[in-house]
């Protein structure tokens, strides 16, 4: 028996890359997958999966509207009766340097990135609360996932990506609220920023794969880590951040304070600021940050 047996997962974007390999690992695992993309790629992967012996159909929508996602949700539910998992992974990107970007590149990431995690989200969430208010005062409904996905540039601002490194880190915010909004139903999310060959990335010789040996950037090294956060297995795991690539697994503290200083009560000024600030940096570069995540 998969660890996701008897589930109903929904996963966006998953006519190729990341999203194909996602739903194909989850109906391996046992889930019932509505396959989500705006081509028929989605009838493609949803065919895969049915001939590979799971149970998939495609579901061809615009996740960045508002009521398609919302439909989405609900033939999910009257197809296989129930929705356990979403996996937000659809996005693209367009990328130009802050200076030379259009507002049709700002909008179509933005939108696809941060609108398109949000509006599935929201429509999970409220099918989700009126599951738990029917149950009765106090329900927790077992096993319910959204999974998020981010970037490292999302993480840490990769040049040439204004619109897709700004989505992305909203992206993280985004998993958090959702967390605590609906930890009271059962719900958890949490969010992975995947380092993969994907066709986002296919071209860059970096990512091509190997001749022999393991290949660090298949996609599909990443989706075992979307199963086991959809999975019982990770019940109390929730609000979480994990870069994720090829053997590795990476676990990320988004937001933390690393120094402070105070003024006695008193406000601040320039000059007080100017004498603080070598216990304020406490010996740190001051300049813009080194990329954080793992080693290229």
């Amino acid at each position: 028996m998969g660890a996701l047996e008897g589930k109903v997962a929904i996963v966006t974007g998953a006519g190729q890359g990341l999203g194909r390999c996602h739903a194909e690992l989850l109906a391996a695992e046992g889930a019932k997958v509505v396959v989500n993309d705006l081509s028929d790629a989605a009838d493609a992967t949803a065919a895969a999966i049915n001939e590979a012996g799971g149970t998939a159909v495609a579901y061809r929508c615009d996740v960045t509207d508002w009521d398609a996602s919302a439909a989405m949700v609900a033939a999910a539910v009257e197809t296989f009766g129930d929705l356990h998992i979403l996996v937000n992974n659809a996005g693209f990107v367009r990328d130009a340097m802050s200076f030379s970007m259009t507002e049709d590149q700002w909008d179509a990431v933005v939108g696809v990135h941060l609108k398109g995690h949000f509006a599935p989200s929201r429509a999970a969430g409220a099918w989700w609360r009126d599951q738990a208010k029917t149950a009765g005062e106090g329900a927790v409904l077992p096993g319910r996932r959204i999974i998020t996905t981010t970037s490292e540039s999302g993480l840490f601002g990769g040049p040439a990506q204004g619109n897709y490194g700004s989505a992305k880190g909203g992206i993280i915010t985004m998993t958090l609220i959702l967390a605590r909004e609906l930890v009271r139903y059962g719900v958890t999310v949490n969010c992975i920023a995947p380092r993969a060959r994907t066709p986002m990335t296919e071209a860059m010789p970096y990512f091509a794969a190997p001749e022999s040996g393991f290949d660090r950037y298949d996609p599909a090294n990443v989706s075992p880590m979307v199963a086991w956060l959809a999975s019982d297995a990770a019940a109390d795991v929730s609000g979480q951040v994990f870069i994720v690539l090829g053997d590795e697994v990476h676990r990320i503290a988004p937001t933390t304070i690393v120094s402070s200083v105070t003024n006695g009560g008193q406000k601040w000024t320039v000059d007080g600021l100017s004498a603080a600030r070598s216990d304020l940096f406490a010996g740190a570069d001051a300049g813009v940050p080194p990329w954080g995540g793992p080693p290229m």
